[in-house]
């Protein structure tokens, strides 16, 4: 009967045993046989809203978690950082040459290649903070040491922090100081503005009824400045019109009168050549024209002596009686 016990308990403890083991393997994984790397990082903010077991990303994949943090105090100082352990899994991150770790010089590089941890906001409603991992080689890389030999990374400050510092290294007081001098400037001008805006809006009321005045005249000039085109063009439309038409009237003359003045220059031309044919030097006309202008030299002559003649004795010349 004992044995029978025995032998039931021994089943039930192995049974619980069987149950762990299974049980461990479901939730531990493979992570039980895989060495997990250990670094370290010093951050300067408050890490308030950050807890272990806050998952550890890079570029937004979970690499690893956070195992511990505590308070370190720097003397002489009494500066307080605070170290914050981190577990990665060099599964989740590769590099060409393996896995993160695999050589004792790959951490190292990574550091130097500007890797760098940043406390992220998870959620705005909790306010829980995760460790994001990225390279910014253009960041200083600040690093403190640890006395167990841990690897550390450079750590920069959140976004939130680089706001706060931004608004810490303003002189808000001076700043205060600047907005009320320039609100009293403001509150003189608009003051001194109040008591010159009734005359100017006066005279800019007079000004715009001038100038609608103004535009109003010169609308109506303009209006009979068009009915006056519209009736120089016409009558320049009309007369175009007539000396058209007596352009055309006066063409017809001026061919006729072309046609007539040379009828007359083809009759001028053989009369010309007639008058040459006459006048020519063996023609027979010529020596005609020529003996006729003899007799008509005779002629003129004898008549010019017989006018001598009749003023020296005028009856004599009646009579018939010699003069004496």
């Amino acid at each position: 009967m004992a044995l029978g016990k025995s032998a039931a308990v021994g089943a039930f403890v192995l049974g619980a045993a069987g149950i762990a083991v299974v049980a461990i393997l479901l939730f531990g994984g493979t992570r039980l046989f895989t060495n997990n790397l250990r670094v370290l990082v010093h951050f300067q903010d408050s890490v308030a809203g950050l807890t272990a077991g806050a998952p550890v990303t890079l570029r937004g994949v979970k690499v690893g978690t956070v195992r511990s943090m505590k308070v370190y105090i720097k003397l002489p100082n009494l500066v307080p950082t605070i170290p914050v352990y981190l577990e990665i899994e060099p599964g989740q991150v590769s590099w060409t040459t393996g896995s993160l770790g695999a050589g004792p010089d790959d951490f190292q590089l990574a550091v130097k290649a500007g890797l760098r941890a940043q406390l992220v906001t998870q959620s705005l409603v909790t306010g829980q903070l995760n460790v994001d991992l990225d390279f910014h080689p253009d960041t200083p890389a600040t690093v403190i040491g640890s006395d167990d030999g841990v690897p550390e990374i450079p750590s920069i400050p959140s976004d939130f922090q680089r706001m706060k510092n931004q608004i810490t290294d303003l002189d808000l007081p001076d700043l205060t100081d600047k907005a009320r001098v320039a609100l009293i400037g403001i509150e003189r001008v608009v003051g001194e503005l109040t008591g010159r805006i009734g005359p100017v809006a006066s005279s800019i009321q007079q000004t715009s009824d001038a100038a609608r005045e103004t535009l109003e005249a010169t609308t109506a000039a303009v209006r009979q400045l068009q009915i006056d085109a519209s009736h120089t063009l016409a009558n320049i439309d009309r007369l175009a019109n007539a000396t058209h038409a007596q352009i055309a009237v006066i063409g017809k003359d001026a061919d006729r009168l072309l046609a007539t003045a040379g009828r007359a220059v083809s009759q001028a031309e053989r009369v010309i050549a007639s008058l040459h044919d006459l006048t020519g030097p063996n023609t027979p006309a010529r020596g005609d024209v020529e003996a006729t202008l003899r007799d008509l030299a005779a002629s003129a002559s004898s008549l010019r002596n017989f006018t001598r003649e009749l003023e020296r004795n005028p009856g004599g010349a009646l009579l018939g009686r010699p003069a004496r």
